[in-house]
């Protein structure tokens, strides 16, 4: 039950970005003063979830040594994670790492 609110958790801080690059190609190419101002924010956004993304490899390592292998992404990853959210905050490595591998 808990693994499923952590891959829930990561989807919903995920889903911003996704909406976002989906907007971003639906405008075809076009800027305006609006979005110029936006840009850095999201951009913070987007490279943390892209964090997240990039270390399934490191996640399914470490999940599958039962967390002797410890890869920099993976811990890259976890550290931005609870960063960014109070829950991922109480869960274990391994946790974090399972929910990261159902993205």
């Amino acid at each position: 039950m808990r693994q499923w609110i952590v891959v829930g958790l990561l989807l919903g801080m995920a889903a911003p970005a996704w909406a976002m690059s989906s907007a971003a190609g639906a405008a075809g190419g076009t800027s305006s003063a609006g979005s110029a101002g936006s840009s850095a924010s999201s951009d913070s956004s987007s490279d943390n979830d892209k964090l997240v993304l990039d270390a399934r490899v490191d996640a399914a390592s470490f999940v599958a040594s039962d967390g002797a292998i410890r890869g920099a992404r993976l811990e890259a990853a976890l550290r931005s994670l609870r960063e960014r959210d109070a829950e991922a905050r109480q869960r274990s490595d391994l946790q974090l790492a399972q929910a990261i591998l159902a993205l």
